[in-house]
């Protein structure tokens, strides 16, 4: 076993860990057990005593403190899941040692480019060395760069005993893609004050800010009857959810909003003459926006049902999760140490905010503030996925110096 972080990526992302949205059990996937035993096993042997697998799929364990101070707990977490949305089996990890600049066609796929003009963060990795795939699965660099960094953190923390720091909690979920990431963990038997994800993408960024976010599922009961007697009489559910996609405002989508934007965004529709469905995710930075794009949309829906008079509709409203700024700000020295941090490892840091959630927006609102912090990758959820070795050393080094400042600012 090797200890750079590239070389514990590249073990990593070989194992296949895609989550699945359609299962009801905890992990989504068995497989994703595979990596965490794997993880597991590689922190006993740095010497985190505690380091277990749980039942659902968690991975827990302590880096002990060292200071004489009473330094409040903090924790690392990453999730272990790939996303649904492209395959992650067979995953073969390619180097591009020293790039030289330009467009990173893809081995495996051809057709598939990684294009410098559409990727412009390529333009600062001159000379560095770049991790993609061969472009017929994605990486995975959504979170196993995260959870490499924070391996290999844990490795020098627990190395050098001359790091000053306190307790120091390590947490790698599962589900995360799936939004499930924090469903069954253990917050109790955490312990932890505050914490981290590892869980952005580019070198020196640190977001306390994300979308507030709310699902919503519209089912509409129409009127069947044999198409041959149908003047009249028929009202099709399948074309009433048509006109309610159509009446959608087309300024409103994910597709021409960026920014603070919020948007509305149809993700599924199934139906037959009789009923129908539709899924939509609401999306929006504020508690008021959310609301006001909930009431847009039912007054669509009503609109549309004025027109079939012999039709119902339900909608229904699920809470999905809130924008984590409204608890960070009640704590800012966990983005100010954070910032500190990202300075100390030689980068100049950037405060933003996330146009999605993390495990943090949860964590957040369950009493364990929680910020996110680079872990160097792109293109997430795509075969185009890639990552810098640099740029996770940098993670590295921010974690590291992120446990220093913890221990003298006390």
């Amino acid at each position: 076993m090797t200890d750079t972080v590239l070389d514990r990526f590249l073990r990593y992302v070989v194992i296949d860990t895609q989550s699945d949205p359609s299962s009801s059990t905890q992990p989504t996937t068995e497989k994703q057990k595979d990596l965490g035993r794997v993880l597991v096993e590689e922190m006993l042997q740095i010497g985190l005593a505690d380091a277990h697998l749980d039942e659902h799929g968690y991975v827990y364990a302590t880096i002990p403190g060292n200071s004489d101070k009473t330094v409040p707990v903090i924790c690392f977490c990453s999730h272990m899941d790939t996303a649904p949305d492209f395959s992650g089996t067979g995953v073969r990890p390619q180097l591009v040692r020293n790039y030289a600049g330009g467009d990173i066609r893809l081995t495996g796929d051809p057709s598939r480019v990684i294009r410098v003009s559409e990727h412009p963060e390529l333009n600062n990795q001159i000379g560095n060395d770049i991790v993609t795939t061969d472009g017929t699965t994605l990486l995975g660099a959504d979170d196993k760069a995260g959870l490499a960094e924070i391996m290999t953190a844990a490795q020098i923390l627990v190395d050098n005993p001359t790091i000053r720091h306190g307790t120091i909690k390590i947490l790698f979920t599962p589900d995360e893609e799936v939004g499930r990431g924090v469903n069954r963990v253990d917050l109790r038997k955490l312990g932890a004050d505050f914490a981290y994800t590892m869980d952005g993408e580019t070198a020196g960024h640190i977001e306390d800010e994300t979308f507030s976010a709310d699902g919503v599922e519209i089912s509409i009961a129409g009127v069947a009857i044999h198409p041959g007697f149908a003047k009249d009489r028929m009202e099709n559910a399948i074309r009433i959810a048509g006109a309610i996609v159509d009446r959608l405002p087309k300024d409103m989508a994910p597709e021409t909003t960026e920014g603070k934007q919020g948007f509305i965004h149809p993700t599924g529709v199934t139906g037959s003459m009789e009923k129908a469905s539709l899924s939509l995710i609401i999306r929006d930075f504020t508690d008021q926006g959310l609301t006001e794009k909930e009431v847009l949309l039912e007054a669509i829906v009503k609109e549309v049902m004025v027109g079939y008079p012999g039709s119902t509709y339900h909608f229904q409203v699920k809470e999905q999760y809130r924008n984590m700024k409204v608890v960070l700000d009640r704590h800012p020295e966990i983005v100010d140490n954070a910032i500190e941090a990202v300075r100390r490892a030689g980068m100049t840091p950037v405060r933003g905010s996330i146009r999605g959630g993390t495990d943090g927006s949860r964590l957040s609102f369950m009493g364990l503030p929680c910020p996110n912090i680079f872990a160097g990758g792109h293109a997430f959820h795509s075969p185009l996925e890639w990552v810098s070795r640099q740029d996770m050393e940098k993670a590295v080094q921010t974690i590291v110096e992120l446990a220093k400042v913890w221990e003298e600012r006390v």
